[in-house]
């Protein structure tokens, strides 16, 4: 992470808002080798907890960037508002900033299974649990999916030797490397048994069929994306709506 998002994450630790690192910055943290200059961030929808965003935001000198306004109803109803800082620590940053999104539980969940890491001495960073984090990235963007399969690689290659039940079963539920799955179902085959029922993908994961697990998760992958698609449909009504309420007159 370069230093301005140090900067930014620093601003709002100081501030004590309540957010959660996601996004390709998130990713850096797991091991997914996603570069990106942009910071994005889901933030508790309270009215104490946005106050002390907009004096966060006011510390970094940001402004919004696009519709919608940093508004409660609007996070609440799954927009993003986006900002830019002219700080001089942490100048032409973007920050997202969400309250929800696609699939994930309210925040309140989010904070309770959150990842905490000290980044520096003094310099805590709390960021989605992993699994929330895969949920956040199931969109309809092609550079999101590559970015799911390195999560899940990444993940199963730190883990020690006999991993914890919940992470064989994170594994088989948002896995997208057919090698890795066969090898898991090998490995691991009542958990695999019990899984099927929540995701149909898995009674592809036998001896010689990686290529209809290819399909199937190809096939599975699209589903989502058209889930996203249907998601963000009324929202992107909303957006152009108020793009047009605030584009001046003739």
């Amino acid at each position: 992470m370069n230093n301005p998002i140090h900067k930014a994450l620093s601003v709002m630790q100081a501030g004590q808002v309540q957010c959660l690192l996601m996004g390709g910055q998130a990713c850096i943290v797991y091991g997914g080798a996603e570069f990106s200059r942009d910071v994005d961030f889901a933030v508790l929808a309270s009215p104490e907890n946005l106050s002390r965003l907009r004096q966060a935001l006011a510390g970094l000198s940001a402004r919004v960037i696009a519709v919608p306004p940093l508004e409660e109803r609007y996070l609440r109803r799954g927009h993003a508002v986006h900002f830019r800082c002219a700080h001089s620590e942490a100048r032409d940053l973007r920050m997202d900033i969400m309250a929800t999104g696609r699939g994930l539980d309210p925040f309140e969940r989010l904070w309770e299974r959150r990842t905490s890491l000290e980044l520096e001495p003094g310099l805590t960073v709390d960021l989605l649990a992993l699994p929330d984090l895969v949920k956040a990235k199931k969109t309809q963007q092609d550079k999101d999916w590559p970015m799911i399969r390195r999560l899940f690689e990444a993940d199963v290659a730190r883990a020690p030797r006999e991993p914890a039940e919940e992470s064989i079963r994170f594994w088989l539920r948002e896995g997208r490397t057919p090698s890795l799955l066969q090898e898991l179902a090998t490995q691991h085959r009542d958990l695999w048994e019990q899984e099927q029922a929540g995701r149909p993908v898995l009674a592809e994961v036998s001896a010689g069929n990686e290529r209809g697990l290819e399909r199937a998760l190809l096939a599975e992958e699209q589903q989502e994306r058209e889930a996203d698609r249907q998601y963000w449909l009324p929202l992107r009504r909303e957006l152009e709506r108020l793009r047009h309420e605030r584009a001046p007159g003739p």
